[in-house]
């Protein structure tokens, strides 16, 4: 037990799954999970372990934004000994050939700054996938026949975004889409020996400023979970 997740030691996998909402977590959990049992509640994280093919896995809420994912991740691996985290959330698309719905592959997550930042001092780190997971994800989403993805993506230090030449720079540089939480991630998994990987669905689109209804988003998306899981036991 930690100051953030109420799990008794052996309660949580090695294999985490980490999408931002904790509502999104228990969806997976039993869409996907057999005999799922919720491990954690503490401020309202919900965490749930159960199995997939007789493999354990615990999906976990992150938050929003790296601040909070690093909280959850840190302890995750430093106090219950997880291995590999594949994060599983929404992102906004920003080239035209990306569209809603189709899964983004992060090989690597630029950003402003992270939580590390303190830590890197003056050194630009690059955070980047797991490799053995980019790939496996990629064969997953092939022959789910999703549309999907590999590429570089951009983690955002804030939601309400006011620098629209920020956005025009990174799509000039082929940046595939934005989301708040995966250069952390990537970050603390090179640090801590784990391996790490972003699967995202693309919620919105920053050019054409198209949006998945919300009452949507939860259908749309399975694909992710279902390529995740793939890639974390290829």
């Amino acid at each position: 037990m930690t100051v953030h997740i109420g799990a008794e030691p052996g309660q949580i996998a090695e294999t985490v799954l980490m999408p931002g909402d904790p509502l999104r977590a228990e969806w997976a959990a039993h869409e996907f999970l057999e005999n799922p049992v919720c491990v954690n509640r503490v401020r309202g994280m919900l965490g749930f372990t159960g199995t997939w093919k007789g493999n354990p896995v615990t999906i976990h809420g992150s938050g929003m934004g790296m601040p909070s994912l690093s909280i959850y991740a840190n302890e995750l691996i430093q106090e219950y000994g997880a291995k590999t985290l594949i994060r599983i959330g929404s992102c906004g698309a920003m080239q035209s050939h990306v569209n809603i719905r189709d899964v983004i592959l992060a090989m690597t997550a630029s950003s402003i700054s992270t939580p590390s930042v303190g830590i890197f001092k003056e050194l630009n780190f690059a955070p980047c996938a797991n490799y053995q997971l980019l790939t496996a994800a990629e064969t997953a989403a092939r022959k789910l026949d999703a549309a999907c993805h590999v590429g570089g993506i951009y983690s955002a230090d804030v939601f309400y975004d006011e620098r629209p030449d920020l956005n025009e720079m990174m799509t000039r540089h082929g940046i595939l889409g934005v989301e708040m939480e995966a250069a952390e991630l990537y970050n603390l998994a090179a640090r801590h020996g784990a391996r790490a990987l972003a699967v995202l669905t693309v919620s919105d689109h920053l050019l054409t400023h198209e949006a998945l209804p919300a009452e949507d988003r939860q259908s749309s998306f399975g694909d992710m979970v279902q390529i995740a899981l793939e890639a974390a036991f290829a």
